[in-house]
This record gives structure tokens, C-alpha cells and sequence, in this order.
């Protein structure tokens, strides 16, 4: 099936673009949303230069949703109708992937709005472990950085910009290892998929809303590295 991939930039929408690849699909895009004004991914904070850099790394177009600082959820569902139109009509995208892992009101929202659609929907990590989808996809040999801990569930002094490593997680018991109720995002930066690593370096640190610790990622001049082809 040509497949879109649900991206976020983080762990769970590489490791769902992998699986989606080793099934023989062809993902055509990604699709993401963006704050406007300050043109980063939604929740993850990630500037757009980098987003597009790891779409171009993917050798994939990637389909961008623009919505408000905090849009309420009928300018969020408009457009994202408006999106998935345009998916069917302009890429003839059959499917499309998501990385949920256990959140089952997250998994029936989607389902819910996508009825009608014509399009599937498939959830390559639905029902896995949470440490088993971190190890799996370290073992695979992905490497990300976190970039937002929600203060209200995790200590940000322990997580915020540190390379995501199951050592890391084991030591910070009473957290979803997956961050799936949203203790922590990451930023992917190289892996099997990736024709080439995203170079970054660490910035400030900003504290929005009292709870959520973002540390900006500053798109660095890519080296003269390419991996072979071989995914």
C-alpha cells in the first residue's frame, strides 16, 4: 500500500516508519503538524529546519498541517480533514501509520476521525512492551535526543537533552519507559533509514506553562556523511 507515517520527529514515528518499510509499503510522506509563528512541530517543539532535514534524510516529501498556538480541537480536526483529503487525492495514500503504542482514547480519536476517509489505518507497535519498543529500536540502531520533559511526570534535570539510552530510562523507575502518557519526547537524529545522521547542537532551555522543559535544537551544516544504501 503507498502509506503515509503519522510523524513527530520522535522514536515512536521512526520506529512505526520502519516497520511500515519492512512490510514492503511505500510511505510517500510523512505528515506533521506545525505551530504556526514560531514554525515548530506541535508538542515537540522541534524547529522546522530540522523536521524537513529528517524527511530529506528519509528520502520522503514531507506533508505539513499548519495549525494556531493552542488550537482548539475543531481548527485542529478541520485541518486535519483538510489534510487527509489532499493525501487521498494528491499522493493516493491508502493507509495510514501511527505509532501508539497503549493509549486506547487515543487510538479510537483516530479511529473515529479517519471513518469515512477511505483510507486504513495501522498501528505497527499497538499492543508492544513500552521497554521493548525503546530497545528495539536502540537495537535497530536509532540514536535520539530528548527534547521535552513534562516536569509533572519526570524530573526534566534527568532527561532533558540526553541521548535516549535504556540505561537512562531503567534509572528513572515510576515513568512510562516509552514516555506514552507524554513524560518525555524525543528528536531522532540517525538510524538505519537515514541516508544521512541530522546534525544538531543543544540550546536554551524554555519552561512553558509552568510544567513542560523544551531545550531548542539548533540545526547544525551536515557533514560530508552518507550511509550506504542497504534499508
Amino acid at each position: 500500500m503507498r502509506v503515509a507515517v503519522s510523524w513527530s520527529g520522535g522514536k515512536d514515528s521512526a520506529l512505526t516508519f520502519h516497520e511500515v518499510m519492512l512490510e514492503r509499503h511505500e510511505v510517500v510522506c510523512l505528515l506533521t503538524s506545525l505551530t504556526e509563528r514560531y514554525s515548530r512541530v506541535t508538542m515537540h517543539g522541534v524547529r522546522r529546519e530540522l523536521l524537513k532535514k529528517q524527511a530529506e534524510a528519509l528520502g520522503v516529501e514531507l506533508v505539513e498541517v499548519w495549525l494556531p498556538p493552542n488550537a482548539p480541537n475543531n481548527v485542529y480536526e478541520r485541518r486535519m480533514a483538510e489534510a487527509l483529503t489532499r493525501l487521498r487525492r494528491d499522493y493516493g495514500v491508502e493507509a495510514v501509520a501511527f505509532g501508539d503504542i497503549w493509549l486506547e482514547d487515543v487510538r479510537r480519536y483516530r479511529e473515529e476521525r479517519m471513518a469515512g476517509t477511505g483510507m486504513k489505518l495501522l498501528f505497527p507497535l499497538w499492543g508492544t512492551d513500552p521497554v521493548e519498543v525503546v530497545e528495539r529500536f536502540l537495537a535497530l540502531g536509532y540514536r535520539a535526543v530528548i527534547c521535552v520533559v513534562d516536569g509533572s511526570l519526570a524530573d526534566p534535570s534527568e532527561l532533558l537533552g540526553r541521548e535516549l539510552s535504556i540505561e537512562l530510562l531503567r534509572s528513572l523507575p515510576g515513568i512510562d519507559a516509552a514516555g506514552e502518557r507524554g513524560e518525555y519526547h524525543t528528536f531522532v537524529y540517525d538510524g538505519p533509514a537515514f541516508r544521512f545522521p541530522v546534525r544538531f547542537e543543544l540550546g536554551q532551555v524554555v519552561v512553558r506553562e509552568g510544567r513542560f522543559h523544551y531545550i531548542d535544537l539548533l540545526p547544525k551544516q551536515n557533514e560530508d556523511v552518507v550511509h550506504p544504501e542497504g534499508f
